[in-house]
């Protein structure tokens, strides 16, 4: 079921959309998946300094670490091992998919980009976040965010 919607939106993406090229500039196929902490979270090390990682549909973070359709977990060790800037507990919500890209690591051979909304207690509004699940990236926290 999974692969027929799938296949069915990309589908509709590639018949819809003028562009399909690659537009990632964030890529690392030897990148390495992080640690996991004990409490199943990806351990991360560093904020991010490029102010476009994360919040440019060209700068996602990368989290294709694992076969796409097991990677909600990856999206879910990488959020819960972040903080507000003061430490605040996160709350995200995946809210929307865009940005087709060609992609050899899917059965289609092409994926979307998934865009998080993310709130902390003190945030004016929320931030939206874009994820990769199919390529790999360097892991980090994006600019204006803290690590657990």
């Amino acid at each position: 079921m999974k692969k027929l919607l799938l296949l069915s939106l990309t589908a509709f993406v590639f018949a819809s959309c003028t562009s399909t090229r690659n537009t990632i500039k964030n890529i690392d196929d030897n990148a390495k998946m992080p640690a996991l902490s004990k409490e199943k979270t990806f351990v991360i090390t560093e904020v991010g300094t490029d102010k476009k990682y994360g919040y440019d549909q060209d700068y996602p973070v990368n989290l294709g670490f694992m076969h796409y359709t097991m990677a909600e977990k990856n999206v879910q060790r990488y959020f819960d091992a972040l903080t507000g800037p003061k430490g605040q507990k996160l709350t995200y919500t995946k809210v929307d998919t865009c940005c087709p890209f060609p992609s050899k690591k899917t059965d289609v051979g092409a994926g979307m980009l998934d865009i998080y909304e993310v709130t902390w207690e003190g945030l004016a509004e929320p931030v939206r976040i874009y994820v990769n699940v199919y390529e790999k990236g360097a892991i980090v926290a994006p600019v204006g965010f803290g690590i657990k």
